[in-house]
């Protein structure tokens, strides 16, 4: 476990998961500048960990996030153009940097997940959701615009007009609804949500890491390239798979007719 106060981070050898807690539950783990720029440097040391195989988002308390430290944008225009800037110099490398990971990774949400909240939970592969959870923008309310990728990643899982109807309309998803929507891909019981996280995360690590991560780069790529263009994209990462000894693994055990064990390299 690492020393930082705002973000808490376990990496378990046998299993290769990566755990990153956002600890501030005393206010539901709003972003601060200080929290961004753990979240940084843990995301850093997740780039340099050997064998990672998953990592897990999740919240300390109450909340998964409830978004940024709103009174640090007080003061006029000024000092809030200079906290927002302080704030995603850090946060954008973090993001960028997780998604550039080369193995899967999944948000587990209880509580509520909001503003830049949202745009974190989202951000990974897969959302497990407890089945208090809720799910909301709120940048109406502060007469702004999403950040942290929330735009962008809406977009792409929902669609325009479900986007839309989040930012303008100021509506809170419940659960069901978010899976409804494709935001959450599973929602278990609030007393069983840690065990069925872990298990998810376990089901995930216990996988082909490699060919996850580049899973996730085909699907964001997709909407931006033409099917010929996607096809060749596929043909050379469906190659660069095949000298993983995964791959060598995964043709043998379906030869064997048995089940893979796969190492994540």
């Amino acid at each position: 476990m690492s020393g930082n106060e705002e973000v808490r981070y376990q990496f378990d050898r046998d299993s290769g998961i990566g755990r990153v807690t956002f600890n501030r539950p005393q206010a539901l783990n709003a972003i601060t500048k200080d929290l961004a720029g753990e979240f940084l440097s843990v995301v850093r040391a997740l780039k340099q960990q050997e064998r990672l195989r998953c990592v897990v988002l999740k919240g300390e308390g109450r909340a998964f996030m409830a978004g940024g430290d709103v009174a640090a944008f007080a003061g006029g225009a000024k000092k809030a153009e200079a906290a927002i800037n302080e704030l995603l110099d850090r946060l954008h490398p973090a993001i960028l940097g997780l998604r550039e990971l080369e193995v899967p990774n999944v948000s587990g949400v209880h509580g509520v997940a909001a503003g830049a909240g949202l745009s974190l939970a989202l951000m990974a592969d897969l959302v497990v959701a407890a089945d208090d959870a809720r799910f909301l923008l709120a940048y109406d309310r502060l007469g702004t615009v999403p950040d942290c990728g929330g735009s962008w990643l809406l977009a792409h899982k929902v669609g325009h007009g479900r986007a839309s109807e989040l930012m303008m309309m100021g509506r809170t998803l419940s659960a069901d609804e978010a899976k409804s929507w494709g935001i959450v891909n599973a929602i278990v019981p609030a007393a069983d949500f840690d065990a069925e996280l872990g298990q998810v995360a376990r089901k995930l690590a216990s996988g082909p890491s490699r060919a996850y991560g580049t899973f996730r780069k085909l699907l964001e790529s997709a909407a931006s390239r033409s099917l010929a263009a996607q096809l060749e994209a596929e043909r050379a990462a469906f190659v660069a798979m095949t000298r993983t000894q995964d791959f060598a693994e995964g043709v043998a055990a379906f030869l064997e007719k048995r089940s893979p064990t796969f190492q994540g390299i």
